[in-house]
């Protein structure tokens, strides 16, 4: 499980059809007591070959040249913090807005405004 914990079975209810969004898959069940759920659908890693490999991810086989012959494998999931420090005192660079037509102009503060909403991006501190 993804917190460690290990659970077994011995049962496989093979050949199930699972349909989403009217789209039939075809895969194999294996009940298991989990709490208060009725179903719980996930994909089991049976070994290694089953991981995602390097030489099957796209960027990797349309840019060989930039890639090791012998990629050491996928980087650890970082937590990235940064940020960008201000010159004191600095003026913000004098320039008219961009322009542009009214309906393009809407939808770029409806964007603008989303990304706020969501806290993506922020009012600007700088002077």
């Amino acid at each position: 499980m993804a917190d460690g914990n290990l659970i077994s079975t011995n049962t496989v209810i093979q050949g199930c059809t699972l349909t989403l969004l009217n789209q039939p898959f075809e895969i194999n069940l294996m009940p298991i007591k989990l709490g208060s759920f009725d179903v719980v659908i996930a994909q089991v890693m049976k070994n290694k070959s089953d991981e995602k490999r390097l030489e099957n991810i796209l960027v990797v086989r349309e840019y060989p040249d930039v890639f090791q012959e012998e990629l050491r494998g996928l980087p650890p999931v970082r937590q990235v913090e940064f940020q960008i420090d201000l010159t004191p005192r600095a003026a913000p660079v004098a320039r008219a807005p961009y322009r542009l037509a009214p309906s393009r102009m809407q939808e770029l503060s409806n964007q603008l405004q989303e990304l706020a909403d969501r806290g993506f991006i922020r009012p600007s501190t700088s002077p």
